[in-house]
């Protein structure tokens, strides 16, 4: 189903979507309101989402949809608008499950970029099960039982903390991160997948909503305690010997660039014992190789727990390789990455 107020807009998205011979056109509508009301009758695998409508607005559709009819939600969003994004960036917190950039026009340079992107995230997210939907803010705050034993303490004092997450990743990000304190003593490396375009309004927004500092990274930066680094749209970001940040267009690995392998893999080369790695939600496999990388070099290592991930993909995959010593649902993330920052023995 799509959903957008521009007709000229819509019937460009319902021509994208025709031509692609995974996605078939179930409903083109105008209004938050007419989405709601076709909802039950048309039932669709996946929705995209505008964000500037008239009347309910795409982040109060997000979250009554994702309340009444939990369906996988694609936010098509204009980039360089930054009330655009910021709508965005809450959509995605309200349950929607990726950002894609809005097409403009068949003329335009970019034009089969931009389409071929759309289809793509619309086939991948029709397949993401959200039956269970998102749990609501008051859910999350109250205590969740650990499912595996923690371990009160990594065996050095942790120099550095490296996180990564995909689909469903900025508000996993925004309640790991946000449950930190201001003087929280590490630095924060972080690679979130989301188009190049939409990075800096990511870290806009998520310096907006968490008690750290965020900012994108710079190559050759050296990092400070209580900032997040958060890498650059289409680049990697690796931490090289010598404690200073690395910004590379190095070929992408595995179909990512930012790589959250690339990330932790170099965290264990210059850190060894003293990294600290964290694998949240995510489709496909990244980081699950770089993981298990850290915790051969003596990191400790947490894997965000299958009860919470929105998909299970990328912390399953370090799991099955090795790379997870702890696997914790996501309200218990923050709280453990505190006291491991702050008890850890030397």
């Amino acid at each position: 189903m799509i959903v957008e107020d521009s007709l000229v807009v819509r019937r460009l998205l319902a021509h994208i979507v025709s031509r692609d011979p995974r996605l078939t056109l179930a409903a083109a509508v105008g209004s938050a309101e007419e989405a709601l009301q076709e909802l039950p009758r048309i039932r669709p695998d996946v929705i995209s989402m505008d964000i500037r409508l008239p009347g309910m607005d795409g982040l109060e559709a997000t979250r009554r949809i994702m309340a009444e009819q939990p369906t996988p939600i694609v936010v098509i969003a204009d980039s360089v608008e930054d009330s655009s994004l910021r709508i965005s960036m809450n959509a995605l917190r309200a349950g929607a499950l990726s950002v894609v950039e809005k097409p403009v026009g068949m003329e335009t340079g970019g034009h089969e970029r931009v389409s071929e992107m759309i289809c793509t995230q619309l086939y991948i997210m029709s397949q993401v099960p959200v039956i269970r939907r998102r749990m609501s803010a008051a859910r999350l705050s109250r205590p969740t039982p650990a499912p595996a034993r923690p371990e009160p303490v990594a065996p050095q004092a942790p120099a550095m903390l490296g996180i990564a997450a995909s689909t469903g990743g900025p508000p996993a990000l925004a309640q790991v991160l946000g449950a930190l304190s201001p003087q929280f003593p590490l630095p924060v490396l972080l690679v979130q997948h989301m188009g190049a375009a939409f990075m800096e309004g990511f870290a806009s927004w998520l310096d907006g909503v968490v008690p750290l500092r965020v900012g994108i990274a710079q190559d050759g930066e050296v990092p400070r305690p209580g900032q997040v680094y958060v890498a650059p749209g289409n680049r990697h970001l690796l931490l090289a010997p010598k404690g200073v940040l690395r910004v590379t267009a190095d070929p992408p690995v595995a179909s990512q660039r930012p790589a959250a392998t690339l990330l932790f893999r170099s965290m264990a080369g210059a850190l060894g014992p003293r990294g600290l790695g964290v694998l949240l939600t995510g489709m496909g496999e990244d980081g699950a190789l770089g993981l298990a990388e850290m915790r051969q070099a003596g990191a400790f290592t947490i894997t965000e727990h299958e009860s919470t991930a929105v998909v299970y993909g990328m912390p399953a995959a370090a799991v099955r390789l090795g790379g997870s010593g702890l696997s914790l649902p996501l309200p218990l993330i923050g709280p453990h990455l505190q006291q491991l920052a702050l008890r850890a023995t030397p």
